[in-house]
Parts: C-alpha cells; sequence; structure tokens
C-alpha cells in the first residue's frame, strides 16, 4: 500500500520518524510503500530519490537505505 503520510517505523536500534528520515536523507519525504504484514517500508519516495529500504538480520534487525535519482540527468 502508498502512504502519502509518514508512518513511523523502528528497528532494533532505531526508530525512524519523518524527522529524522528527512535528516539522513537530506531530502523530503513524499510517499512510502509498505507491504502488507510489514511494518517497515519496502521503499520511500523523496523530493529527489527512490530509496530503497534493505532490511537485514543478524543478531539484531536493522536497515540500510540506498538512494536513487528519481529524475537522471541524461546527456
Amino acid at each position: 500500500m502508498i502512504l502519502c503520510e509518514w508512518r513511523d517505523f523502528s528497528t532494533d536500534t532505531e526508530t525512524y520518524t519523518l524527522e529524522r528520515f528527512e535528516e539522513i536523507m537530506n531530502d523530503e519525504f513524499e510517499a512510502m510503500l509498505v507491504q502488507e504484514n510489514e511494518n517497515i517500508p519496502s521503499y520511500i519516495w523523496t523530493s529527489n530519490y527512490v530509496v530503497i529500504v534493505k532490511k537485514y538480520q543478524k543478531l539484531i534487525m536493522d536497515v540500510s537505505f540506498e538512494k536513487i535519482p528519481r529524475n537522471p540527468v541524461c546527456e
């Protein structure tokens, strides 16, 4: 489901609020895709990027963010 309003999510080490996420990305939130029965989004759209949220778990569950430019400039 695509959400146009921020929904806080947490890992074992951190809680991601709108303010915290925008600070990390240095960009403004627009939307997020949350899969059914998941608490952590799969994708987050910002003004300039599509952010892939990658979950991983060893001893603790955490996420990493991969930013992909939304509108690449081709010359």
